[in-house]
């Protein structure tokens, strides 16, 4: 049986591969995720993205009844909200946290992460390799099970 895990991006995601390339690089996620899907047949992955807050958090809600694993990208809801924080810690399924730049190398307020307390592990500054090393981690999670 496949492992279902879903990746959840929060705001101005959705505008990888336009928004400031020099820190989120060229690629679009929808490109990255074909990639990303063709070389994990093996796992059913699925995608969201929200702008919103509430919608960051109803996905993880709804990813907690629906898959095995989460790898959540939060964007800046990372560094203010404690309610996606809240809604992170009251999961059951292992949360990994992505950021695609390296969030220490970068604005002071970016460089604390009121989720990476409830995620399993978190991965910065890989670029969107990092989604990788995460979905990775989480197969190997999902199979020692």
């Amino acid at each position: 049986m496949k492992k279902l895990i879903r990746i959840i991006n929060g705001p101005n995601l959705n505008l990888l591969g336009t928004r400031e390339p020099e820190i989120y690089g060229n690629e679009t996620f929808e490109s990255y995720l074909d990639s990303l899907a063709a070389q994990f047949s093996e796992v059913d992955l699925s995608y969201n993205q929200s702008n919103w807050e509430g919608g960051v958090i109803d996905l993880l809600h709804d990813a907690g009844k629906e898959v095995q694993g989460v790898i959540l990208n939060a964007g800046a809801y990372s560094h203010t909200s404690i309610a996606i924080a809240d809604a992170v810690a009251a999961l059951s399924i292992p949360v990994v946290g992505v950021h695609i730049s390296n969030i220490y190398a970068r604005e002071y307020e970016r460089r604390t992460d009121l989720l990476a307390k409830y995620c399993r592990g978190f991965l910065f500054g890989f670029g969107l390799k990092g989604y990788e090393l995460g979905l990775r981690f989480l197969i190997g999670e999902l199979e020692e099970k």
